[in-house]
């Protein structure tokens, strides 16, 4: 429910049932596809563009979701940190970890900062990727605007997170305490009892990890890493790899399993709706 909250403040819409089933269908598409999260992200635009979404406000409010995920995960080693460091000894692994991940999050907001109150950094990196495009497909049509339409949406994302930021934060932070909290049941559940801010750490360090798109949804990835942290944590290794696999079955395979079944409730409702043009048909603002 907090995804699906902060989804509908990011879109800017008052919408339940599309907003839903667009993000199950699209995260199962994530999850089961290489590289999954561009795809899973095409499919969730295309049903909210169906459901009658503006496209520029989707995509704008999908990408601010996915920064407010980002910068959540990034944040925890950060608020970890002191209690690693100043409480009772841990593993040097896990501190390492803690290290990187603070100095993640510092990098990953001194450079959203940039680039959300400044034009230049922002219109260069277009204009890089403009030249860049065309000169690699010169058999295609010439590409131009860019650096206009990233500072469009640029702003329609800094109008989303800045109206109901408080909300938005709040509900990003459920996001990853619920998150969290099974795993720590999952853990509870093997009759391990390590310290919380141990699996706290070790739950944002394989949550980073897992970003990485290797695999889809990480898979494999994320259950090799987040094992061994749990050793680091204190669990020995036929605890760590079995509250990984409960971890894993609720945050991996039950959501992917109802993505289908979101995307036919949802192909059954607009099944009269005409699909719209694509995004590049429509006329530029600018």
């Amino acid at each position: 429910m907090c995804t699906f909250s902060l989804q509908r403040i990011a879109l800017r819409t008052k919408a339940w049932f599309s907003v839903i089933t667009a993000q199950l269908a699209g995260n199962a598409i994530s999850l089961i596809v290489p590289g999954g999260a561009a795809a899973g992200a095409a499919v969730q635009f295309r049903m909210l563009a169906v459901s009658g979404m503006d496209a520029a406000d989707a995509v704008g409010g999908l990408t601010a979701f996915s920064f407010l995920g980002i910068g959540g995960l990034l944040a925890l080693p950060l608020f970890i940190l002191p209690v690693v460091v100043f409480g009772a000894p841990v593993s040097r692994g896990l501190v390492e970890a803690a290290v990187l991940g603070a100095i993640g999050f510092v990098v990953f907001v001194g450079l959203g900062v940039l680039l959300m109150a400044t034009d230049a950094p922002l219109r260069w990196l277009g204009e890089v990727f403009q030249a860049a495009r065309n000169r690699l497909l010169r058999k295609r049509e010439a590409m131009s605007g860019l650096p206009d339409r990233l500072l469009d949406q640029r702003n329609l994302i800094r109008t989303v997170l800045g109206q109901q930021w408080l909300q938005a934060t709040l509900l990003s932070a459920g996001r990853l305490l619920f998150d969290y909290l099974c795993l720590l049941f999952s853990v509870f559940a093997v009759g391990a009892h390590p310290r919380p801010s141990l699996i706290l750490l070790a739950y944002a360090v394989a949550g980073i990890i897992g970003l990485v798109p290797i695999t889809p949804g990480g898979l494999g990835i994320v259950e090799a890493s987040l094992s061994a942290l749990l050793v680091l944590a204190g669990l020995d290794g036929f605890q760590a790899v079995l509250a990984t696999l409960a971890y894993r079955l609720a945050s991996y395979w039950l959501p992917m399993l109802s993505g289908p079944g979101a995307y036919l409730a949802f192909k059954h409702r607009y099944r009269d709706t005409k699909l719209p043009p694509p995004l590049a048909a429509e006329p530029s603002p600018t």
